[in-house]
């Protein structure tokens, strides 16, 4: 099997994965749908059938998408896709649907957060290596173009010496905690300053948990800002080095899940994982260490 590429689309040779997606209350799911089944991508991968409630929701979706099927469990699945989306907006239920697939040999995008603590993550993790099935999760933030900016910036800047990364986030969050919306920001700074999370601290204001920790010897800064009902803050990094420092906005765009979405696919066509465990584990580690401190 090829991945092709041909103006802006995936195309593969040979076969059309059948992708299951569970999660179908995170509106990523509703754009998932859209740039596989209705404005898709790529004719060889297509989402064939929802997790959920036989609802006024997810009928809509299934109709929008023209899936036809529509199951209780995710494990009424097995063995009729060849792939599975997470998209739950909890991370404490990624474990339960990811690692029934994975022992089975079926490749899994977990969207994100990985899971809700680490000991989740790592299971997950166990499983894909039992198998030896690919498996992968991440932010949509990571992929997108100022993100890759800001990734260059690293080596633009000379000896890097810290990065702060900005985003909303909210402790209270009925989708556990932090985990919900903490796991764009820890991800990108995982990206920037990879390595093992080392001496996190935490601080709290009124509305916003920072949180430090060193990465390879270099300085990480969370900015954590608690949205009000009127807005939030955007994401956001500054990368400073010995000789310069990078800082910008990370936009998102109504195409900003497309990024994510083709690492994906093109996991699917090679079988290999874009990330590896540790960093799949990172930003894990850190939300929990938060959580843990501010607990």
């Amino acid at each position: 099997m090829s991945l092709l590429g041909s103006g802006g689309r995936l195309r593969w040779r040979n076969e059309m994965f059948r992708i299951a997606l569970v999660g179908t209350e995170n509106s990523h799911a509703r754009e998932i749908i859209h740039h596989l089944n209705v404005d898709p991508i790529t004719e060889a991968a297509r989402i064939v059938a929802l997790v959920g409630p036989d609802d006024e929701h997810n009928r809509a979706l299934a109709t929008t998408g023209t899936i036809t099927q529509l199951v209780n469990t995710s494990a009424e699945l097995i063995g009729s896709v060849d792939a599975l989306i997470v998209t739950n907006r909890d991370g404490e239920l990624h474990r339960e649907h990811a690692v029934p697939f994975l022992d089975a040999g079926i490749p899994v995008w977990v969207d994100k957060p990985l899971a809700a603590s680490t000991a989740d993550a790592q299971a997950i993790i166990d499983a894909a290596n039992r198998t030896s099935t690919p498996v992968t999760s991440y932010s949509a933030v990571r992929w997108l173009a100022d993100a890759e900016k800001l990734a260059q910036g690293t080596q633009q800047v000379g000896e890097l010496q810290a990065i702060t990364v900005t985003g909303p986030a909210d402790p209270a969050s009925e989708y556990s905690g932090i985990f919900f919306y903490g796991i764009h920001a820890a991800d990108l700074a995982q990206r920037l300053a990879p390595g093992e999370p080392e001496d996190l601290q935490v601080e709290q204001t009124t509305a916003t948990v920072i949180a430090r920790y060193r990465s390879n010897g270099v300085l990480v800064t969370l900015q954590l800002v608690q949205p009000t009902d009127t807005g939030r803050v955007p994401f956001h990094a500054e990368i400073v080095g010995r000789e310069g420092l990078v800082s910008h906005d990370v936009r998102l765009d109504e195409q900003y899940v497309v990024p994510g979405l083709k690492v994906f696919l093109n996991l699917l066509a090679t079988g290999r994982a874009p990330l590896d465990d540790a960093t799949l584990l990172a930003p894990i580690t850190v939300l929990e260490q938060i959580n843990a401190q501010l607990t």
